[in-house]
């Protein structure tokens, strides 16, 4: 399972049950630190998730940034709760290239903001997928 983690949403996908490709499940509109995290945990638990893929938003030189910093704190909050390995991985350009994909299916701006966010953790995941998979061929 995967989160691309943002102040107001956040981007829910998963992996087949063999680890080849992703698949966008759910744009998650955050409440408040305690329900987002029972809700994310509820999430793993229902998905019979193995490991949790997160996406670290950092600048685009690769230097941390404040969302970076609250990223970090959910994550670190989700790892108290959860008993699945929690992984972290690079985010740039994964909004933007969401973004793309949709804007060249011909969705709305207002389809795109449902959208967005799950497909972001699609890609974010695909990433983490391909890597995992040439490493271990």
């Amino acid at each position: 399972m995967c989160l691309d983690i943002g102040d107001k949403r956040i981007g829910i996908a998963v992996s087949d049950p063999f680890n080849s490709y992703s698949l966008p499940v759910e744009t998650y509109h955050r409440k408040n630190l305690k329900t987002d995290l029972e809700r994310i945990c509820k999430y793993v638990s229902e998905k019979s998730a193995t490991a949790l893929v997160c996406g670290l938003p950092v600048n685009f030189d690769g230097t941390p940034s404040v969302q970076t910093q609250k990223a970090q704190f959910f994550i670190e909050k989700l790892k108290e709760r959860l008993n699945v390995e929690v992984f972290t991985v690079d985010e740039r350009c994964s909004t933007c290239e969401a973004e793309e994909t949709l804007i060249s299916q011909g969705k709305s701006r207002e389809e795109r903001k449902q959208f967005v966010d799950s497909l972001a953790a699609a890609t974010i995941l695909q990433g983490f997928l391909n890597d995992k998979n040439k490493t271990h061929k």
